[in-house]
Formats: C-alpha cells, structure tokens, sequence
C-alpha cells in the first residue's frame, strides 16, 4: 500500500478529532548477530493518536510529525503475555507480517485502547452496518403488519355494524332532543320525553335529587314547605317530569318564588 507521507502527516496533526490518544509503551526488539542470536528487548515511550483506522505515533505528544503509522485493516487485536504488565498485541492475518506489542498505564487505560482499537477498521464498521440494516429490515416489516392489522378489523367491525345496527355503540345513536334539551328516554323511550323502559323492564330514573330536594320530597308526608306554591307538584320524580327540560321548569319554581319573596322584601325596605 502507498501512502502520501505529506498528506498523512498532515493528517495525523490537523484538528479532526481523534478517536482515542494517550501514552503507550511500544516494545522494540534489536536483533545482535552472534553465535547466539540473542534479542534485546526494550520498550519505547510513545504518543499514540487514532484516527478512523490510521493508529499514528510521536516522539512526544507536542511533536510535529509522527514517526510512525499502523493500518488497521486485517489484524486483531488481543491481550498478550508479556514481561510488562497491561500488555496487548496489534496483529496482523498475513504470515511474517509485524505484531505490535503496546503496554499500557493501567488496567483501565489497556481496555480502553483494546476496544477503540477492535472498532476501528472498516471490516469491523461492515459488520455493524450490516447488522444495523437487518434489525432496520426486521423493525419496518413489524411496524408495517402493525399497521395493517388494526385497519383490518376496524373495517371489518365497522361493516358488521352497518349491516345490523343494534350493533352500533350506543354514542353513535342519533340523540332525541325536546326544546333544545336531551331527553333522558332518548335511547328509543316514548315521545315527547315520558318514560322508556331500562333492562330491568323498570323505567328510566332521572338524575338524583340534591340534598334541599330530597328534604322537599320527604315532607310531603307530612306539612308542606314553606314558601313553595301549593299548585306545585309534590316531587320531580314522576314519569311527566322524566324529561329535562321539566326538570327544569320544576327546579325553577321554587327559584321564581324566593325572588317574588326578596322583591316584595326590598319594596317594604328589609333586606
């Protein structure tokens, strides 16, 4: 592979974010040729800066230029033995090609470069495209038979509906009103708002009667209230005053009463 060594180390110093930097330890191996062929093993202070999958490393973290470059294609990356600790290794698939043993501060610091350094190249971002895609795929064809399934039985209920209406719920039943009012016996009682028979083969009851009413009502066994018109009838709970708007007229009375009451009061002067 040839790489432009200006737009490299350009590339190495400029201010794209790097993906992951600090100090590693880089074993250097001399080879002395002697009957014994003994190796001398030493480990070099460097400044490593990682790139997408270009691993760049300096003299010193203020250094201009790198003096040297890994590409992380076709290698694995993997904790190793060695005399130092927190020790990995870079290598590589092809046979005779160069490993780099790299040691870190700590345990920490060892993981972390492990990891950024196992998702750097660009068969490892393959993978996680590739991955990405089918759960894409799985997701859209779950959320496409999601939506195909309500609008099926939505339409099917709706037909059943349509074609028997005792069917249709009971907010879709056109409601009956009487002088602006709903009726309380619009569920198919009699006209002009008398009573309709419930499930209990009973009659439709209205509303409860608040407190004041229900001490009106309980004294109709005994003397009549005060103040109320003895034309009046003695309670709403009948089936003539099933209808709101009699309700109304009933509940009003006793209202037009106590008002005629504090008029004649102002016009005597006592409040």
């Amino acid at each position: 592979m040839k790489l432009n060594e200006r737009s490299v180390a350009h590339y190495a110093t400029c201010d794209s974010p790097a993906d992951h930097a600090g100090f590693l330890r880089k074993r250097v191996e001399r080879h002395h040729h002697h009957a014994h062929h003994h190796h001398a093993t030493s480990y070099q202070r460097r400044w490593f800066v990682l790139k997408g999958n270009l691993l760049f490393y300096f003299e010193e973290r203020e250094s201009r230029e790198p003096v040297g470059l890994v590409v992380l294609e076709g290698c694995t990356v993997e904790l190793c033995e060695a005399a130092e600790e927190f020790a990995f290794a870079i290598r590589f698939d092809d046979a005779g090609a160069r490993a780099y043993v790299l040691v870190a501060d700590g345990q920490a610091a060892m993981e972390a470069w492990v990891k950024a350094l196992s998702r750097a190249s660009f068969d490892y971002m393959r993978l996680v495209v590739r991955e990405l895609e089918k759960q894409l795929e799985e997701a859209s064809k779950s959320l496409a038979a999601c939506h195909k399934s309500p609008r099926r039985s939505s339409s099917s209920g709706r037909k059943r509906h349509l074609s028997n209406p005792s069917l249709l719920p009971l907010q879709e039943k056109p409601t009956v009103l009487e002088n602006g009012y709903s009726t309380w016996g619009s569920g198919g009682g009699v006209p002009g708002g008398g009573a309709c028979p419930d499930r209990d083969g009973g009659h439709t009851k209205p509303p409860p009667l608040p407190p004041r009413r229900r001490s009106a009502a309980s004294s109709t066994a005994g003397s009549p209230v005060p103040g109320l018109s003895p034309a009046m009838p003695e309670s709403p709970v009948s089936p003539e005053t099933a209808c709101f708007s009699k309700l109304h007229s009933w509940y009003g009375q006793e209202i037009a009463v106590l008002r005629r009451e504090w008029q004649e009061r102002q016009k005597r002067g006592h409040p």
